[in-house]
């Protein structure tokens, strides 16, 4: 019968002792996969303590939910190996973050975890780097004390995981030791998170990103703060072909491209110039697609030095930028002192907002000088209300496009590059 399948009864809690025993033993031998939870049942513990001696050997994973005080006593009973491990989870309990963080030593399960593949810590302190790491893919690291986590620790720990597709760094401060000129290769890296970490560049200048993996970081005083003083370290992540730049309540940059994403939030509000700067840094000359979400840019050089190097530009969306004589004039080949004709392959150009009449004064001037020079715009997207005619403005500006078309209103706060890194 289907009931006496040993693998039917892998998964239990220790909160029930018959229960427990009755799923212990049923479960024969068979990798067994244990949750222990000591928020409202501390009598778990004994009854966990009980089952470690027999059941150790057998973890395949094993899942903590403790306080300070009893994650040590649970720890001291997990010194054997456990050779079939493949999933630990250990939360120390944020409620005692301000008191102390538990301390896992590196002789848990003998300091051996070659078989480990998934590794959360939570309020947890850990002597990194454990020994025996090669098979781990995913790494998990949240709410340390302030001042007890090394770069030079942790870059011992991700050298000792050369496997690691998923990285996932919060509230971790990372302290500088000195480790200057040291680069980590993290060679199968899919996707990378560093959140609330301090100044994240101390780190991202010893890691070497490679091709195709997706790398956010966030919220800080400065985006600055999120990008490594040297690009070199970041140079797979290049030849983007999309970018976002918003600044509705904190000012974000998003490149995404085939040889990689990144993403980078800043804690600022009004920061446009800084996020253009910002983005200034990289490489962009190959990027078709840019959205704008800026409510009202200053006026001056700043956004002429972002779009210039973008040269193969074909797609530009305006989200909710009110100063709209700012993006027109840049792309007026008849403004300004160069008389330069930025993105000279732009062919469409959205609109998320019901241009007012200076806006499309504006806007129909630069397509008029731009169709002048012989770099016609191809669609032009505007907003209109349903069952309104055509304006005066949308029949002028039909003149110099190829095609006028009519579009929703966008919502800045409903961005679709929100999920940009959801994946």
């Amino acid at each position: 019968m289907f009931i006496s399948c040993s693998s039917l009864w892998s998964n239990f809690n220790c909160v029930d002792a018959d229960k427990t025993r009755v799923y212990l033993e049923r479960s024969r031998s068979s990798p067994i996969n244990l949750r222990l939870s000591m928020c409202n049942k501390p009598s778990s513990l004994d009854l966990f303590l009980q089952i470690t001696s027999q059941a150790i050997g057998r973890l395949k994973s094993l899942s903590i939910k403790s306080t300070p005080g009893h994650l040590e006593a649970i720890t001291a009973h997990l010194s054997h190996p456990t050779p079939l491990l493949e999933r630990l989870e250990i939360d120390g309990g944020f409620q005692y973050l301000q008191q102390r963080n538990s301390v896992l030593t590196s002789t848990i399960f003998d300091g051996d975890l070659s078989s480990l593949r998934v590794l959360n810590l939570e309020c947890v302190r850990t002597e990194l780097p454990w020994r025996n790491m090669a098979n781990l893919t995913s790494f998990r690291l949240c709410d340390i004390s302030a001042g007890t986590s090394s770069i030079g620790r942790l870059l011992d720990f991700l050298e000792s995981a050369p496997q690691l597709r998923s990285i996932y760094l919060y509230a971790v401060t990372l302290v500088s030791d000195g480790e200057n000129g040291r680069l980590i290769s993290l060679d199968h890296l899919k996707r990378m998170v560093i959140i609330e970490c301090g100044p994240t560049s101390i780190l991202l200048d010893h890691l070497v990103i490679p091709i195709g993996a997706k790398l956010e970081t966030g919220p800080s005083s400065t985006i600055e703060d999120h990008i490594p003083r040297s690009l070199n370290n970041l140079k797979n992540l290049s030849d983007f072909t999309t970018i976002h730049i918003r600044d509705n309540s904190w000012p974000c940059l998003r490149l995404s491209g085939p040889n990689g994403q990144v993403s980078m939030i800043a804690e600022r509000t009004h920061a446009a110039d800084l996020v253009f700067k910002s983005l200034a840094r990289f490489e962009t000359s190959k990027s078709e697609r840019l959205e704008i979400n800026i409510g009202i840019p200053r006026p001056g050089n700043t956004f002429y030095r972002t779009l210039l190097p973008i040269e193969n530009l074909r797609t530009l969306i305006l989200v909710q930028c009110i100063n709209l004589c700012v993006f027109m004039d840049v792309l007026n080949p008849n403004k300004g002192r160069s008389r330069k004709v930025v993105c000279p392959l732009l062919e469409g150009l959205t609109f998320g907002y019901h241009l007012d009449k200076m806006g499309f004064d504006s806007l129909i001037g630069m397509a008029a000088a731009r169709a002048s020079r012989g770099v016609k715009l191809g669609i032009v997207m505007v907003v209109k209300d349903e069952g309104e005619n055509d304006l005066e403005e949308v029949l002028e500006l039909r003149k110099h496009v190829s095609r006028v078309e009519y579009g929703p209103e966008i919502d800045p706060d409903d961005d679709e590059s929100d999920d940009y890194d959801s994946g």
